[in-house]
């Protein structure tokens, strides 16, 4: 029984973090940034209380120095660098790298 109710809690969870991640976009295109930064505090708080890590999709779009939601031109640059993609942080600075693999011919 113990296991069920711990299993449905991390569903629940993660789907308030998908919920969180698209409020923090909508939030940060209309220049929100500091209620998108909540959003983002919020789902990893929420991801650490019921051991969900965050997928893939959104560890991109959170500053893994500051933990400020990455909205490019308006909190972060992007850069593409002989096969990694090159995202500096507006607020604290930081760089953050992520290796992609160019399509072939």
């Amino acid at each position: 029984m113990r296991r069920q109710k711990k299993a449905k809690l991390r569903r629940i969870a993660r789907k308030r973090i998908n919920v969180l991640f698209k409020e923090a976009e909508e939030a940060a295109s209309k220049g929100e940034l500091e209620r998108a930064n909540r959003y983002v505090e919020l789902a990893r708080k929420l991801g650490m209380r019921h051991n969900v890590s965050l997928p893939s999709e959104f560890k991109r779009r959170v500053c893994k120095n500051c933990y400020s939601y990455l909205y490019p031109s308006k909190s972060c640059s992007i850069r593409l660098k002989k096969g990694s993609l090159v995202s500096k942080c507006f607020e604290c600075r930081s760089i953050n790298r992520y290796v992609y693999e160019r399509n072939s011919k």
